[in-house]
């Protein structure tokens, strides 16, 4: 075999084992990019206008890093931004800002 062919099944090998490991954790379940703009719009308490919970709130560090671990870093501005897009606050740049000062 070549050392292409080789470096590409470790690769190969080493996503199934990382994949089985987070199914593993999640109890057979894996979540996707809208699980978790559904999960974090949930979480959010907000008046419309703005959100009070982002930084004070434990269960929204405990997603995120849920989140940072399950999903590939390029979708995590995109959990944040259609999450906060979701719940229809007026001040997002505020809310987006302090939640990416968390991750």
């Amino acid at each position: 075999m070549k050392r292409t062919d080789l470096d590409r099944r470790e690769r190969e090998l080493r996503r199934a084992r990382k994949k089985a490991e987070r199914l593993a954790k999640n109890g057979g379940v894996e979540k996707t990019v809208g699980d978790y703009i559904d999960e974090l719009n949930g979480l959010f308490y907000h008046d419309g206008t703005q959100i009070y919970n982002t930084e004070s709130d434990e269960r929204i560090l405990d997603l995120l890093e849920d989140m940072k671990e399950d999903l590939e870093e390029k979708n995590w501005d995109n959990v944040l931004r259609k999450a906060i897009k979701k719940s229809g606050v007026k001040e997002r740049d505020k809310a987006y800002k302090e939640l990416k000062s968390l991750l």
